[in-house]
């Protein structure tokens, strides 16, 4: 008996959708992640801006939040695709 799950043309492209959504969104997470490190790392190297080191040192901290949210993300919707299709 032929298995009943297969998959027509349509749906390996839905999914196909689906994987490279959940990546472009990874890549909008790194995106976000550079401009918050580069912008702290410049608030901390130019002495134009030693009023505001702290606030450096906090998009540094944020930037490293939002990879790490990023990344479990990433994995954690591939994980359910993978689950949900039965790949």
């Amino acid at each position: 008996m032929e298995k009943e799950n297969t998959l027509v043309t349509r749906d390996w492209l839905a999914i196909e959708r689906t994987k490279l959504a959940n990546e472009r969104t990874f890549l909008a997470y790194f995106r976000t992640f550079l401009v918050f490190l580069g912008t702290g790392v410049t608030i901390l190297k130019l002495e134009f801006f030693a009023d505001l080191k702290s606030y450096g040192i906090i998009l540094i901290i944020v930037s490293a939040v939002l990879l790490f949210i990023g990344i479990y993300r990433l994995f954690r919707v591939r994980k359910a695709i993978r689950q949900h299709y039965n790949l």
